[in-house]
């Protein structure tokens, strides 16, 4: 092993192998992929890859519209919508079986319950996302949370309300309107799933904002502010009770990926800013508007690589970027949950704008066709190597390692991939080390897996 001088213990010790100790011990990692999930042809083949890998929990986005009755209809159904019974006989037949193949795997499933709604729902009555009832939206989320509540346990209400495409107006002469429309919905969510026999003890999470804002998206900490009820300055309204939130839920993407990068709008979050986060919630509990000590939920998350070259990074880095930003996430002790959006990239749109083309997001594991993207195997051996005055301090971890491994560190300075170490992993896979750094180098991890298969990581450089 690399010998560890005196002053670069201490930059093991805070970015490597004690992180354990200040991170949250029951971090865990989230998966989406919600083409694969929600067909049936590639639902149990995308579980059993995503469970190879060591994860344990996936999310899926329940859209109202597509799990209700009448959804292009002006006019309410006339039966009690909080029974799942009296909808039609078809209208679970997709949700049951996710949650029945998650089941039949032991993996946690986490429901974000979100728009668009049917049209009866909404106040235009056209689009299902302007101002919907947040009474219809609790009779909705107690129908699902009884049809489907005895395997789930952990819920989100509503994906990116400062978002407008999924909530509206997001401002209302110029001030923000979703928020206030945004905490009637969780209200009623919150109520409708913990009111349900045995709900009591389910975790409902706060916000799944948005990490950016401008003219046409609340920023996500004023967001956060106005939907509790707070001022600018924290100050709590007094006719606002405090709400029940288990955890706050958030996308803390970063433009290009940048796993350090910190907006100079300082209401906005980015991985690099979490910081900002923490203290906004510790604020709110001040105020009394929330329990002290909430955790947060990263439950969207990912890098954008190419082909997208206005939002992503080469495919490279994209791996790089990631280990960086879920090493940020773990030395959290907040963080209760990381995440990776998408196993497969989106589709590219028929059109010779790349805006339009690349409009969706480029975030997979694997390319639109399926391919294997360095970031594949980067997921599984997540490596970040930081840059400290004359030395390189790495921090890495084997995904599918539940118990201390052994793994090779190998390093690359021109000369080709040499061994640079065997190190122990502790508890998690997780393990820090730190060496003299060298010019040009790049480094990866090597483990032989118990069956004797051995993965390789992509090369990292320091960053």
């Amino acid at each position: 092993m690399p010998r560890l001088l005196p002053f670069l213990l201490c930059l093991v010790a805070l970015l490597a192998a004690p992180a354990a100790a200040s991170a949250a011990p029951d971090q865990v990692m989230t998966f989406e992929a919600p083409d694969e999930l929600m067909s049936d042809a590639d639902r149990d083949d995308t579980l059993r890859e995503i469970q190879s890998m060591g994860v344990t929990r996936v999310r899926a986005l329940v859209y109202w519209r597509e799990f209700t009755a009448k959804p292009r209809s002006t006019k309410a159904p006339k039966f009690d919508l909080r029974d799942p019974d009296a909808y039609p006989a078809d209208t679970w037949g997709l949700l049951d079986r996710l949650v029945q193949s998650a089941d039949s795997r032991g993996m946690e499933l986490q429901l974000t319950l979100t728009g668009p709604g049917p049209e009866w729902a909404t106040k235009k009555r056209h689009d299902g996302i302007t101002r919907p009832s947040a009474k219809q939206y609790g009779r909705w989320a107690t129908a699902v949370a009884r049809r489907v509540g005895a395997s789930v346990d952990l819920w989100s209400i509503w994906n990116e309300p400062n978002h407008p495409d999924f909530l509206a107006p997001q401002y209302k002469q110029g001030s923000p309107a979703s928020p206030g429309i945004y905490r009637d919905l969780y209200v009623a969510g919150e109520k409708a799933i913990h009111g349900v026999p045995g709900g009591n003890r389910d975790k409902v999470l706060f916000g799944e904002t948005a990490p950016v804002g401008n003219s046409n998206l609340v920023e996500p900490l004023v967001f956060l502010r106005r939907a509790l009820c707070l001022s600018s300055s924290y100050k709590r309204d007094k006719g606002c009770r405090k709400l029940r939130m288990e955890g706050y839920a958030h996308h803390a993407y970063s433009r290009k990926g940048k796993p350090t990068f910190r907006s100079i709008d300082k209401n906005e979050v980015s991985i690099g800013s979490l910081d900002r986060l923490v203290k906004a919630l510790d604020k709110a509990a001040k105020a009394g508007a929330i329990k002290k000590n909430r955790p947060i939920y990263l439950t969207e998350f990912g890098v954008q690589s190419y082909p997208d070259k206005l939002a992503g990074v080469p495919k490279k880095k994209q791996p790089e970027f990631y280990a960086a930003s879920e090493h940020i996430a773990y030395v959290n002790r907040r963080v209760k949950a990381f995440s990776q959006y998408l196993m497969r990239d989106d589709q590219p749109r028929k059109s010779s704008n790349p805006l339009e083309r690349f409009g969706g997001f480029e975030t997979g594991l694997r390319t639109s066709s399926g391919r294997k993207k360095p970031a594949y195997n980067g997921f599984m051996l997540p490596l970040r190597v930081s840059k400290a005055g004359t030395s390189h301090v790495l921090w890495g971890r084997v995904r599918p390692a539940t118990e201390p491994v052994d793994v090779t560190i190998q390093r690359d300075t021109g000369n080709g991939w040499k061994r640079l170490t065997t190190t122990r992993t502790g508890a998690g896979g997780v393990f820090g080390l730190g060496t003299t750094a060298r010019d040009g180098a790049r480094y990866r991890i090597r483990w032989t897996r118990g069956d004797g298969a051995t993965l390789t990581g992509p090369p990292i450089r320091p960053y």
